[in-house]
């Protein structure tokens, strides 16, 4: 398609323009919002999705913003604040974040950050999505002169995230989670936004390949479509704090948990006072019998 007209198996909202050579979410121009999202649910129990893009633009350092989003979620063609698309979805976010819009991180931007929601949990901006992210890596694919890719790969309670943004030919590791479960019967979709900043946010192509992985005989039970979107983790999302490598920290000492460990360790040097005093008493008595 091009220009306003419609597409085979694909509907666009907002700001998006199609042409023969790419979908374009959002021009670089300021407080633009735009969407794409296939028509036909996705029923595949394991998947990878390719997706070909370019985020550029005309400003420089952290004059721009604010960045791609690609989904795989229940809903489709609802604007919102997030990245051009609704909040409290349910389903798989995957966010190409360009701006850094806490100004406290340590983090390194552009920074690619995973997201699995059940509609109940919010995305905050002004963290930069830190307190609901499961994972995330630092990559530079704005501005590039070569192709930039991003690969998902969701398998088995597995989900993989990609990129090949170093025109290495390769695909470099980015995220990789166990332990989410996803339906079948969602919706592929890509969304992008622009506030005070901007940028050109560009699909070039998406590109979904079935995996074939043998599943137990006790999965084949199982309704996909009624399963609700989680992730069991041995840590909270909201354990995440800062940290440029992408990696799970443990959280700061609130004052609480400083209260605990000084309460902690005032009753052990209580217990060794007395278990000392208690062997000490009893060795004098052993001693007093033996003169």
């Amino acid at each position: 398609g091009a220009g306003s007209a419609a597409m085979p198996l694909w509907d666009f909202l907002g700001s998006t323009m199609v042409t023969s050579q790419y979908v374009r979410l959002t021009p670089d121009e300021r407080s633009r919002e735009g969407s794409i999202w296939n028509r036909v649910p996705c029923f595949l129990k394991d998947w990878e999705l390719h997706v070909h893009f370019k985020i550029h633009g005309a400003g420089k350092k952290n004059l721009h913003g604010d960045g791609l989003a690609l989904w795989y979620t229940q809903e489709r063609l609802v604007p919102g604040p997030v990245f051009g698309s609704k909040d409290n979805f349910h389903g798989l976010a995957i966010f190409l974040d360009t701006y850094p819009n806490d100004e406290a991180t340590e983090r390194v931007f552009p920074y690619i950050s995973a997201m699995v929601n059940n509609g109940s949990l919010t995305y905050d901006h002004s963290k930069d999505g830190r307190w609901t992210e499961l994972a995330g890596c630092t990559a530079d694919l704005r501005n590039q002169n070569h192709d930039t890719f991003l690969a998902i790969r969701y398998s088995r309670g597995r989900l993989t995230v990609m990129t090949d943004v170093e025109d290495k030919n390769e695909w470099k590791n980015c995220i990789d989670i166990v332990g989410v479960q996803l339906p079948t019967g969602y919706y592929f979709g890509a969304s992008a936004g622009t506030g005070d900043l901007s940028d050109n946010h560009d699909i070039i192509s998406m590109k979904l390949f079935q995996l074939m992985v043998e599943h137990p005989l006790e999965d084949e039970t199982v309704d996909w479509t009624k399963i609700e979107p989680s992730v069991s983790l041995l840590k909270s999302p909201k354990d995440n704090v800062d940290d440029p490598t992408g990696n799970f920290r443990s959280g700061p000492l609130t004052g609480w948990k400083v209260f605990l460990l000084l309460l902690c360790a005032l009753l052990g040097i209580i217990v060794c006072a007395v278990v000392g005093a208690v062997v000490f008493q009893k060795r004098q008595e052993r001693n007093k019998r033996f003169y």
